[in-house]
């Protein structure tokens, strides 16, 4: 009975990751199919429709508003925007969260290397990742003070302490690689060689 368990248990470890990646891209496409295809049939001809379309245009709407929110105006009118929805109760705690998730997200694209670090704690290693270097002389009136934000293992959430700039050991890993090891314990799929 153990054996046909162990079986089992190792047969949902190699299935569950591979299901679920292949469920959310699945679901993530056809979400974006049904929202986008009302209005794709709004000024394409029914018979010229095909599947996928509403993904393409999709992605072609992003890609459009990527490049339009460069423009001064739009800058302009995205800060006011912003100043809005900073000032009503409720949607002020919805945007702000959204608005953080996206830059950790964007985090990942830095390509400096000393973004991921090591902070001694009580004399364990901690990894974290530098978030903000000015802000620390801002908030404590010491250039000298980055912040770093350190996650915790298998949640969303961690902390953000300021630290000495010289406190910290940069970590010679990407942003990707580093946040892996942080949020998943240390334990990794795969070993880079």
């Amino acid at each position: 009975m153990n054996k046909l368990i162990s079986l089992v248990l190792k047969g949902l470890v190699a299935v569950l990751p591979i299901g679920l990646t292949v469920y959310f891209i699945y679901w993530l496409f056809t979400t974006a199919e049904t929202l986008v295809r009302p209005l794709v049939l709004l000024v394409w001809p029914v018979d010229y429709y095909f599947p996928g379309l509403g993904v393409l245009t999709c992605l072609a709407g992003l890609a459009l508003i990527g490049l339009v929110v460069n423009f001064y105006g739009v800058r302009y009118l995205m800060k006011v925007s912003h100043r809005v929805f900073e000032n009503i109760p409720l949607v002020k705690s919805i945007y702000g969260a959204l608005q953080d998730m996206m830059t950790v997200f964007s985090l990942s694209n830095k390509t400096e290397q000393q973004s991921v670090v090591s902070l001694e704690v009580q004399g364990m290693q901690v990894i974290g990742f530098v978030t903000g270097e000015k802000m620390g002389q801002r908030l404590f009136g010491d250039g000298n003070l980055v912040g770093v934000y350190l996650p915790l293992s298998y949640q969303i959430g961690g902390m953000t302490v300021y630290v000495e700039l010289d406190k910290l050991t940069p970590l010679d890993v990407t942003m990707e690689e580093g946040m892996r090891i942080a949020v998943t314990g240390g334990v990794q799929s795969k070993t880079k060689s």
